[in-house]
């Protein structure tokens, strides 16, 4: 697909915007691109993916997908991960790998648990304009392109029980160039502050909010609000609201051979709502060699 745009813009916007992470609104499903130390808590073999499409019906609109796979090992005194994520904006793109190392340690007889967890993997940030139609094809710019390789690492605590968690990381510590400074896009550091709580209303419905709020340099602090319903260890109903940017509903069934599958909308409610039909997030979890029944020993986090 072609897009008319002004490259020097594009240039400025990929130094305003680069700063972002993609936006994920399952974040409560799988911490794990968050917060390497997640990985190993919930006691399982898990391989996530999700697939976000966001201001549907815009060109060039940003398209993302997720692949995560963690275990514990150990006697679950140690987690193991990866994560795969996709992002294209336009003509831009980013591939980012990480590996994740985590260390539980049991703090009481409730099995009230603090893991610390490390990160370390590739930053792949490319973009080029061949594919754009612009405005003045003189423009010395229109040849320009770029990819970039780059390591990062990251770390993260993750405190967690059978009804909460709360949690605290930076994922990606190091600054990085995404264009070979064409462009001066930085890629800053982000850092994230996660917690959520089960409220058991009665034997058919539990109630659990939570919260993600994500800072990155010269950038407002995002964060984003949810309550989900849990009704009969089988059906997830829920609202979200990322403060002063959007609003929506999510929701996601749990079948007892251990899958899970969901759909979550959101729509702008700032000057981004005009002309477009909204975000949409599909996600998919599957816990493997898993004995339980997932009715009968639910897991919340």
């Amino acid at each position: 697909m072609k897009y008319i745009l002004s490259i020097p813009i594009f240039l400025l916007s990929l130094s305003v915007f680069a700063q972002q992470d993609p936006q994920h609104s399952f974040y409560f499903n799988n911490p794990l691109f968050f917060n390497p130390a997640y990985a190993g808590s919930n006691g399982v073999c898990n391989i996530t993916g999700v697939s976000r499409v966001q201001y549907v019906g815009w060109d060039g609109a940003p398209k993302t997908q997720f692949l995560s796979i963690q275990a514990p090992i150990a006697r679950k005194k140690i987690g193991l991960g990866a994560t795969i994520s996709y992002d294209k904006i336009g003509a831009r793109s980013a591939l980012n790998t990480m590996a994740n190392f985590a260390y539980h340690i049991q703090l009481n007889e409730d099995n009230v648990r603090l893991s610390l967890g490390l990160s370390a993997g590739f930053s792949q940030n490319s973009f080029g304009f061949s594919g754009l139609i612009v405005n003045d094809p003189t423009d010395p710019n229109y040849l320009l392109a770029s990819n970039t390789l780059s390591p990062n690492f990251g770390f993260g605590t993750y405190l967690y029980g059978k009804k909460f968690y709360a949690g605290f990381s930076i994922p990606k510590m190091l600054k990085q160039s995404i264009d070979n400074q064409i462009g001066n896009a930085i890629n800053q550091p982000h850092l994230y502050v996660m917690g959520g709580y089960v409220f058991p209303i009665n034997s058919v419905v539990d109630l659990k909010p939570s919260m993600l709020v994500k800072y990155t340099a010269n950038a407002p602090i995002t964060t984003d609000l949810n309550v989900s319903a849990f009704f009969y260890k089988q059906v997830w109903l829920g609202l979200m609201c990322r403060m002063n940017e959007s609003i929506g509903f999510n929701s996601s069934y749990q079948l007892p051979n251990n899958i899970m599958f969901g759909y979550a909308f959101d729509y702008p409610i700032n000057g981004m709502r005009l002309s477009q039909f909204g975000n949409h997030e599909l996600v998919i979890s599957i816990n493997l060699f898993n004995k339980k029944n997932a009715f009968i020993s639910p897991r919340y986090f």
